[in-house]
């Protein structure tokens, strides 16, 4: 009975993380390409970079790169949950 809330807990942590990770990396690559906007000589590059990023993002949410972001996330918290069951699955059996 002390497995299930082992497995809860850790499912839980590795879903919330596998979701803000692709959050915090889209948001710290647009700042980075917004800051090199503001460098002279720079900002076509700059200005070039975050529409290329937004409408990449905008691909994959029907139009809009809040909702691609937010597919993104939501798919790699599905892949880092079953992940994790499968290594707790694995885990179990072969250390039992």
């Amino acid at each position: 009975m002390t497995i299930l809330p082992r497995f809860l807990r850790s499912l839980a942590l590795t879903t919330l993380l596998s979701f803000v990770t692709p959050i915090a990396l889209v948001t710290m690559l647009l700042t980075a390409i917004s800051v090199v906007a503001f460098v002279p000589g720079l900002q076509i590059i700059g200005n070039t970079g975050t529409t290329h990023l937004l409408d990449f993002l905008a691909a994959f949410g029907k139009g809009s790169s809040l909702e691609g972001v937010l597919v993104i996330s939501l798919t790699f918290s599905l892949v880092g949950a079953l992940f994790d069951t499968y290594a707790f699955y694995h885990y179990r059996i072969f250390n039992s």
